[in-house]
This record gives C-alpha cells, sequence and structure tokens, in this order.
C-alpha cells in the first residue's frame, strides 16, 4: 500500500480524518494501487456466475468508485451500463479508466445510494466492496432503493466473504481496524463509516426479504471452503418479483 504507486500513511491519515466524500475524493487517484480494490479474481468469479442468468440488458453499479465493477457489467450488459457513486473524485479516474469501445454505453451520475436518481431502469444492479460504509440500520432503506431501481424480475447481485474465525490473525487486524474506527468516530468529526464487520449475512438476507427481494444464495467456486466445510465466498442474488396481471373481474350477470 506504501510502494511507489500507492498511497503515503501520511495521505491515508488524511483521507482517514475526512468525510467519507471527501476522504475518497483524495484517495482516488490511488485508489487502484490499494487493497481496498476489489481483486480482478472476485469480479470475473462474480462475472462468470452472473452469466447464465442474463441476457441482461441495462446494468447499474452501486457505489461503483473507480469502475472496476462496471467493467463486470459492461461484459454482461447489452444496451448500457451506469455507474453511480458520491465521490466526484472517484468518478473523474473512473471515466478515465473504463472507456466504451464495442460494447454497451457507459454512463457516470454522480448520487448517493441512499436516494437514488433513477426509475425502474435495470435489470442487473451489483455492488462489490461497498456496504461497510453503511450502518446496519441503513440497510432497510439501502434495499429500499436498491428495489425501486429494479425491474420487475431484476436481480441485485453482490458477493460475501465468510469472516475469519478468531483462530485467524485476520479476525484480529479486521477487529482491531473497526475498534480504531469506532473511536475515531467518537472523538473526530466528521465521522468516516468504514466497518468490515458490521455488514452481517444473516442480517442482509433478512433485510433483503424485507424490501421485498427474492434472495438465492450461490457459492463463488475458486475459493476454498473453511475448516467446517462451508465455503469462504458466497454470491447473493436478490431478485425483484414479476409483476402479476391484474385480475379482471367477470362481468356480472344482470
Amino acid at each position: 500500500m506504501f510502494g511507489p504507486q500507492g498511497p503515503t500513511l501520511r495521505e491515508l491519515a488524511a483521507q482517514a480524518l475526512s468525510s467519507v466524500e471527501h476522504g475518497y475524493d483524495l484517495l482516488a487517484p490511488k485508489f487502484d494501487h490499494t487493497p481496498f480494490r476489489t481483486p480482478d479474481g472476485v469480479l470475473d468469479a462474480v462475472a462468470k456466475a452472473l452469466a447464465p442468468l442474463g441476457p441482461f440488458t441495462d446494468g447499474l453499479d452501486l457505489c461503483c468508485g473507480t469502475g472496476a465493477g462496471t467493467r463486470v457489467l459492461a461484459e454482461l450488459c447489452r444496451r448500457s451500463v451506469t455507474g453511480v457513486d458520491f465521490s466526484a473524485g472517484m468518478l473523474d479516474v473512473a471515466r478515465q479508466r473504463v472507456r466504451p469501445v464495442d460494447g454497451p454505453g457507459i454512463a457516470w451520475v454522480r448520487g448517493d445510494a441512499r436516494a437514488l436518481p433513477f426509475t425502474p431502469a435495470f435489470d442487473l444492479v451489483v455492488s462489490f466492496g461497498a456496504f461497510g460504509h453503511f450502518l446496519p440500520r441503513e440497510l432497510p432503506s439501502l434495499f429500499a432503493q436498491v428495489g425501486s431501481v429494479l425491474r420487475p424480475g431484476g436481480r441485485f447481485a453482490f458477493p460475501v466473504f465468510a469472516p475469519p474465525r478468531p483462530a485467524h490473525p485476520g479476525f484480529w487486524l479486521l477487529l482491531g481496524f473497526d475498534t480504531v474506527m469506532r473511536v475515531r468516530n467518537a472523538l473526530w468529526r466528521p465521522p468516516f463509516v468504514m466497518y468490515y464487520r458490521a455488514f452481517r449475512l444473516g442480517t442482509v438476507l433478512r433485510e433483503l426479504e424485507r424490501a421485498g427481494l427474492t434472495v438465492e444464495l450461490g457459492v463463488l467456486p475458486g475459493f476454498g471452503r473453511r475448516a467446517d466445510g462451508s465455503p469462504r465466498a458466497r454470491l447473493v442474488v436478490a431478485r425483484r418479483p414479476e409483476e402479476r396481471p391484474a385480475q379482471v373481474s367477470p362481468p356480472r350477470a344482470e
């Protein structure tokens, strides 16, 4: 992270002491050289898992950042792909790095995922690595927003990785990070919401269903299994139900 192309410790500190929006504006030029960017292996696995569910016409990359997930949508969608993010800096980088060639048209929109500026215009919405920026109490409104921009039958998909167990060093690394962020937010304003351990699968599935979406939970192969046999990586696919035709009562006999 502190290599020639990545941010310095000083730059990361400046980001962490900013708001989420301004922090990502600062980090944007070097974001793709940090571990925060979703790895290509995850992107490719999600694209492969979603391909049989298509064809898709119009896609939305929710909290698109520098556009890594937008490339996935460009492989899956025939007509258009839209990336939405509230960081102008991240969108500027995305515009430079993701350019349409012979695929669907690509548009970039600055907006908040909690108040999406779209009609039901998409049959596929994806998101990668952004959910740590939403508190658990925000999930109902977030998922309701996603449902509101899906066409009937449209899908909302994202990968979820099993959290490390206490015996694994990663457990303590994530716990320490979240603890530091909570202390920082208790002492400093504006807050910077980024918690790795707050997005729990059970809660997520429940809130998706409460938002009126039908949820399927798949496995992303290639990431192995934990000691208890459970997969390390899953794909959540939440589908907006098809609209039923209105029931027309037969005319009553006079």
